[in-house]
């Protein structure tokens, strides 16, 4: 069983603490959902765990299946199993998605090693067919003129070649309509399963309306202060985040 463990996170950008005292436990075969107000700390930790620069941590820990990440470059934690789905991903132009693709996979295998191309393809056209994706999808520039539902698609096509043991999926839902949603929806429960675990960002219950994780956490400036299942999640839609904080204000200093 895989476990992205982080213990005791502290994280800062320049001289600003962003992330204070965080600790949370994914294991392979688990979906937990993080949510909260805007400006506590969310997407910066789907960066920090995926190595990005900008950020120094202060103190604290990142382990994928025991062994600290943190003096890891971006691509080796990916090598190791780690995949972030950007909330807003890039378009490169002039490189098709099936190009694309075939490079990531080429990068994962053992030095010296090819790409067998008859059997990429198989593989590439089996998981199509798993997420309902038309082939010439593949044949178009990585997320270039794409709507926010393609490129979305397109993340969770890079997740199921990449076959990673755990997922950070930032923020999935943003600029999704209502039919985008649960398409990109019903392509991560089609790669759900003991293999995968999966730590999404949302601010809204709604994608967890598709995706009904096994836990809820709640982050409030840049710590998780209350944890427990989807039904914390409706209490969330319902109330909003005053409670939470009122909750908070009222323990001992």
């Amino acid at each position: 069983m895989a476990s992205l463990v982080i213990h005791d996170l502290h994280v800062s950008i320049g001289d600003r603490p962003i992330i204070k005292n965080l600790s949370l436990t994914v294991n392979s075969g688990e979906v937990h959902a993080i949510m909260g107000p805007n400006g506590t700390g969310k997407s910066t930790l789907a960066k920090v765990i995926a190595g990005h620069p900008d950020y120094t941590v202060t103190g604290g820990d990142v382990l994928l299946d025991g062994r600290s990440v943190l003096e890891q470059e971006a691509d080796e934690r990916a090598r190791a199993g780690l995949f972030l789905a950007f909330q807003y991903p890039s378009e490169i132009p002039g490189v098709s998605i099936a190009n694309f693709l075939r490079a990531a996979v080429q990068a994962r295998l053992p030095e010296g090693e090819e790409i067998d191309a008859t059997a990429y393809y198989k593989r590439l056209y089996a998981k199509m067919d798993l997420l309902k994706i038309e082939r010439k999808f593949t044949s178009r520039a990585v997320n270039e003129g794409f709507s926010g539902g393609e490129k979305k698609r397109c993340e969770i096509l890079q997740m199921a070649m990449l076959e990673p043991k755990m997922a950070v999926m930032d923020e999935t839902d943003s600029g999704l309509d209502i039919d985008a949603l649960r398409i990109v929806s019903d392509g991560v429960n089609a790669l759900r399963g003991p293999g995968l675990g999966v730590l999404m960002i949302t601010h809204y219950q709604r994608l967890l309306n598709h995706i009904v994780p096994d836990f809820v956490h709640v982050m409030y400036d840049g710590r998780i202060v209350k944890s427990g299942d989807k039904s914390l999640a409706l209490d969330l839609e319902s109330r909003g985040y005053d409670w939470v904080k009122q909750e908070l204000a009222a323990l001992p200093a």
